[in-house]
């Protein structure tokens, strides 16, 4: 099993969950975060004052999914969010040791 952490663009939430929902990948965990990568923020003005704003909103989507499906979900996931202008976000893949079903104890595969 893998967890996948995405980082995307807000407007692009139900772009990405309809091009996963269409591979059979369902269940996920959605955070509203803020942070920069190499954009570094941006600046903007406000009643005539200029100001930056370092740290940009973003959505952190968190799905674990199966080794055998992984690459589809990414691929999802990249041509969904993507729009080809600095700031699309980043994919992280790691490995789950375990997952366990709270309500019913399965674990493993099951679980997810």
């Amino acid at each position: 099993m893998q967890k996948i952490e995405a980082i995307i663009r807000h407007y692009k939430l139900e772009d990405v969950k309809a091009a996963l929902t269409e591979k059979n990948i369902v269940g996920m965990t959605v955070c509203e975060v803020r942070g920069f990568g190499r954009q570094r923020g941006h600046k903007e003005q406000y009643r005539g004052a200029e100001y930056t704003v370092d740290f940009l909103p973003k959505l952190k989507l968190e799905i674990v999914v199966d080794d055998s499906v992984v690459q589809d979900a990414i691929s999802a996931i990249t041509e969904a969010a993507k729009t080809g202008r600095v700031g699309d976000g980043k994919i992280f893949v790691s490995p789950v040791a375990e997952v366990i079903r709270i309500r019913t104890g399965e674990s493993g595969a099951e679980a997810i």
